[in-house]
């Protein structure tokens, strides 16, 4: 039973308040806000004059925190007589106030106050932003409680929303805050929310285990309004396993229930499941009966509420039909000024870009001939350069080739006089050293030449299947007298998974000769160089790792230029031309593979080569 406050006991009401606060603090106004707050909608005048009251004595005051608590109480008594778009204005100047006093616990209030009111006019988006800005303050705040309750609040949207993992999201985080902290708070609404996200998902035993737990706590505490929405959630999760006895047993559960609290909503939800389920049991006619009973009683409740709110509505309108028409007059009058406007201006415009377009044309064309002519002297200048570029590769090879026989020359007489070194002075030994080190570097210079010039490695492709473990051996066996004049042990270190490896054998020796070369030549006498084999699924993986001294990171992405010179030095002053980086890198494009480098000053370098199986 519904209880009215007449008029006359209001204005007592307002009379007594009058008196009784005659002497008002802030803490005075505080305790009217707190109370005004549980007022429901009988109370809803008492509400508008608590808001008029502290709003006054806030001025007389200088309270400022009571133009937010005056505001959001305003806010509260047009919600209270249905009046949201009043209500929710005050709402947003609550929140307004409350953020320029930066005060955390008020623009809480007004962002809750925002999201429930567009729920009840059923904006689901606009009700899930505000409770979203209203959960990060709660964390923002550490106020568990708050937290709990939008987790909460925002789990519903999402379902509501058809979005059920944003939903368990939440939910779950409202739960795992409850038991952790232990707040004491009825579960029963937090699981019907989970159990319905698990549904939208179609994980029926999950769904039915949180809609069982609910129906044991409220059996327990005789909630009949709460066992209601139990059993035909029971009902409609055991319709869905097609265990359709027990659907029925839930489903006259809930029949009985609504009958005993008295409710045609109720007593419609219940008619449309009865509906479900005699479909699943492929009973037609009463699967159709019900479906009436529902429709019927359903379109009484929606009839009825479409009156009331008609009825609301009406008045309103009203008063605002005539006020419209002559808008509409106005608005139409200058809506025809405004296209006779609009007219004359795209003409003067379809003229401007007419001139506009002309001058363009004649400009494009003038811009094409001076293009056409630039073409020509580019493709004339091209034809030179290329014709000089030939020329210059020809004198290279011819060049290179006959540099060659001095070298080959001095090679065979230091060889000659190896035979006699027993003979020679320490002196003469070292000078010996050097001129057949000499005469390997300048062989080693033109040969790199004439593969960079000549592209070389662009002859055909040699493919056979390698031993690959055997082939690297050979290649450190070859280049261990040139680690043991520094002291350097090499260790080679692979996997033993693959054996064969189809490639193209010279290519890839170059490339293995050239990393491992470097890692000597930049490496510190004693130290180590790595050779490491991996064989993942698609390709193999050769790594040469050295202690050297590293290449400093603004050289790195020039090493693998034409002619990259860096700022690193070989150890001992060892011949270095900068053309074997390039080289390898040139060579890994060709089998289509990749090459890394990774480098530390004064550290060490790994370079990665990656080739296609």
């Amino acid at each position: 039973m519904k209880f009215f406050v007449p008029g006359i006991t209001i204005l007592l009401l307002c009379s007594f308040c009058q008196d009784l606060f005659s002497q008002t603090d802030t803490n005075t106004l505080k305790s009217l806000y707190d109370r005004a707050l549980d007022f429901d909608e009988t109370k809803s005048d008492s509400v508008g004059y608590y808001a008029r009251y502290i709003e006054e004595e806030s001025k007389t005051l200088g309270f400022q925190e009571g133009q937010v608590l005056s505001l959001r109480l305003k806010g509260i008594y047009n919600e209270l007589r249905n009046d949201y778009d009043s209500a929710i204005s005050y709402y947003y100047k609550s929140l307004e106030e409350a953020k320029r006093l930066q005060h955390l616990e008020y623009e809480c209030a007004a962002l809750g106050d925002l999201a429930m009111a567009y729920n009840n006019i059923n904006q689901p988006e606009k009700t899930r932003e505000f409770y979203k800005q209203a959960l990060d303050i709660a964390w923002q705040r550490k106020e568990i409680c708050s937290i709990f309750t939008n987790c909460s609040n925002l789990g519903s949207i999402f379902n509501k929303l058809k979005q059920p993992d944003s939903a368990l999201h939440y939910l779950t985080q409202a739960e795992n805050i409850a038991r952790q902290y232990q707040l004491g708070l009825p579960m029963n609404s937090l699981y019907n929310n989970i159990g319905n996200a698990w549904f939208h998902k179609k994980q029926w035993n999950k769904a039915l285990g949180f809609f069982m737990t609910n129906y044991f706590a409220d059996s327990m505490n005789a909630d009949k309004e709460m066992l209601w929405y139990d059993c035909l959630n029971i009902g409609d999760v055991y319709i869905e396993k097609n265990n359709l006895d027990s659907a029925k047993k839930y489903i006259d559960l809930s029949l009985q229930l609504a009958h005993f609290l008295g409710s045609k909503n109720k007593e419609s939800d219940v008619y449309a499941l009865y509906s479900k389920y005699f479909e699943h049991r492929q009973d037609y006619k009463s699967a159709y009966n019900y479906y009436k009973k529902w429709h019927v009683l359903d379109t009484a409740l929606v009839s009825q509420q479409l009156l009331n709110t008609v009825a609301d509505l009406q008045e309103k309108y009203n008063l605002k039909q005539k006020d419209q028409k002559n808008k509409l007059l106005s608005l139409e009058i200058e809506h025809q000024n405004y296209q006779k406007r609009n007219m004359r201006l795209l003409i003067a415009g379809i003229a401007l870009l007419a001139v506009l377009a002309l001058v363009i044309l004649l400009l494009i064309k003038r811009k094409n001939d001076q293009l056409t002519k630039q073409n020509q002297i580019i493709q004339k200048q091209n034809s030179k350069l290329s014709k000089a570029n030939s020329d210059k590769n020809s004198m290279i090879s011819v060049v290179s080739h006959d540099l060659n026989a001095p070298f080959t020359s001095i090679k065979m007489w230091t060889q000659i006089l190896q035979s006699n070194i027993s003979n020679f002075t320490e002196d003469q030994k070292k000078a010996l050293y050097r001129i057949q080190s000499s005469a390997d570097n300048g062989e080693l210079l033109i040969r790199n030449i004439l593969h960079i010039e000549k592209e070389e490695i662009n002859r055909p492709l040699n493919l056979q299947f390698l031993d690959i473990c055997a082939f690297l051996e050979d290649v450190i066996n070859a280049h261990t007298p040139q680690s043991q004049q520094k002291d350097i042990e090499i260790v080679y270190q692979h996997d033993g998974k693959l054996t064969e490896f189809m490639c193209d054998r010279y290519m890839l020796n170059r490339i293995c000769e050239n990393l491992l070369s470097n890692a000597i030549k930049f490496s510190q006498r004693g130290s180590k160089v790595y050779v490491k084999l991996e064989s993942p699924a698609d390709n193999i993986v050769i790594k040469v790792i050295d202690e050297g001294v590293g290449i400093a990171p603004e050289d790195i992405p020039y090493i693998f230029s034409k002619y990259g010179k860096i700022s690193s030095m070989p150890t001992e002053g060892e011949y270095s031309t900068g053309l074997g980086l390039s080289i390898v890198k040139r060579l890994v494009d060709e089998l289509n593979g990749k090459i890394f480098c990774e480098s530390m000053l004064n550290k060490g370098s790994v370079f990665t080569v990656v080739l296609p199986r």
